[in-house]
């Protein structure tokens, strides 16, 4: 075996011939009035088959999923068994997964008649000390959104998991790193530097100051003693530091995939219905972007990379056909393809396919295959191939956007001499 295979052989990981699928559709119905007993599910879920491979399965929803009909109609009132136990938590992120549940718009009000919310920052008053009181596992369902990049990320998600009887990544950041793990190409102490030495405003700061100041992770102030989360070196997934049941796609999740999330729920509460299989991305498929995407696909040969604001783009043609860099080969589907039905190029928000371990090299190799290769030439100028790729601005933050912090090579090192 070539050292070509070899690499190949790591880079990329077959799914499982046979992954099945969870069988909670999203228009699965939720309940019947107050007083009606229970019905048991019709279908339960299929149990996952034993496997040494542990790729997520991927839950099927389409483009067009609706909510779930009780949804609707408005919940009726409490389940049978009582309302559940709700939760939802921001790690490292920008705060887009943290609002996406409003994306259902006002029917998240109707909720209310489903769970009690017991800790959300950004929508209810809680208090971290309320949280440690709970009995372990008491909270039914926590979706913890944003990657483990600092002291607080990491003990947050320890107590979430610790109360919580189903724990859900949620979103791009806590299922791959996100942005925040491109943080990986450099150490804490670079970049400290850079923010509070280098800035514009932090060095008109520092230049009027004897030594540089920095933050600290503790203060003794007259009112006690204050205490700042420590910035880890290495950006982590949620996975990487605690055991996850379910996953959520998305930068944000899309309204499709949190309906699919939100129907299994509800069938589970009101219904009995049996939960997806532990480890199911929910509202996600095993196809690519570009089996959903609705632009004619060309596989023109890419000549020269351009931006969708350097052109007239076609609004019908696949984007790569157009010399716009796009995702979409690599990228798993249920999103609905928005961005590029809005011609703007996939950026790999729902990660890769359970196919591919490694979503850069995924990509780089699908573009690749698009080079101006002449039938009866198989051979590229190596100068033909460095003047195309140039014209790419940032490969890595372009192909590793999403998906750094749990790529095979997932940060940057410095060789250490000596010792």
């Amino acid at each position: 075996m070539s050292i070509f295979d070899k690499i190949l052989g790591k880079l990329f990981k077959k799914a499982g011939d046979k992954m099945e699928e969870a069988a909670v559709p999203a228009k699965e119905a939720a309940a019947e009035s107050e007083a009606a007993p229970a019905a048991k599910a019709e279908a339960p879920a299929a149990p996952a088959e034993e496997s040494m491979d542990d790729t997520p399965v991927a839950q099927e929803v389409s483009p067009k999923a609706e909510l779930p009909p009780d949804l609707k109609a408005l919940l009726p009132g409490p389940p049978p068994g009582g309302k559940i136990k709700f939760a939802h938590y921001w790690g490292a992120g920008c705060g887009g997964c943290d609002v996406s549940m409003l994306d259902i718009n006002e029917k998240i009000l109707t909720v209310n008649d489903m769970a009690d919310v017991v800790f959300w920052p950004i929508a209810v008053d809680g208090k971290v000390k309320d949280l440690e009181a709970m009995e372990d596992g008491e909270i039914t369902v926590t979706l913890f959104n944003g990657a483990v990049r600092n002291s607080e990320n990491e003990h947050m998600l320890k107590l979430l998991r610790q109360k919580s009887t189903l724990l859900v990544s949620y979103g791009a950041c806590a299922m791959w790193g996100g942005m925040p793990g491109l943080a990986n190409l450099h150490n804490t102490k670079e970049i400290m530097d850079y923010v509070y030495t280098k800035t514009p405003t932090m060095k008109a700061f520092q230049d009027t100051q004897p030594e540089p100041v920095f933050p600290q992770t503790s203060y003794q102030a007259p009112e006690g003693e204050l205490h700042i989360p420590v910035l880890y070196d290495t950006v982590r997934a949620v996975d990487d530091v605690v055991d996850v049941d379910y996953y959520v796609p998305g930068c944000p999740p899309m309204q499709t995939s949190i309906n699919v999330l939100l129907g299994a729920l509800i069938g589970h509460v009101y219904k009995g219905a049996e939960l997806p299989p532990k480890g199911t991305i929910i509202g996600a498929s095993e196809k690519t972007l570009c089996e959903e995407c609705p632009r004619k696909k060309e596989n023109r040969r890419i000549e020269k990379v351009v931006e969708p604001h350097e052109i007239d783009v076609d609004p019908e043609l696949c984007l790569l056909d157009q010399g716009i860099m796009c995702m979409g080969p690599a990228t798993r589907a249920g999103c609905g393809s928005p961005c590029t039905i809005a011609a703007s190029p996939c950026r790999g928000c729902y990660g890769p396919t359970g196919a591919v371990s490694e979503m850069g090299a995924s990509i780089l190799t699908a573009i690749a295959s698009l080079f101006p290769v002449l039938d009866n030439d198989p051979h590229i100028d190596e100068e033909e191939i460095m003047k195309i790729m140039s014209q790419i601005k940032d490969p890595l933050g372009y192909f590793y956007q999403f998906s750094l912090a749990k790529s095979l090579i997932n940060r940057a090192v410095k060789e250490k001499g000596g010792n």
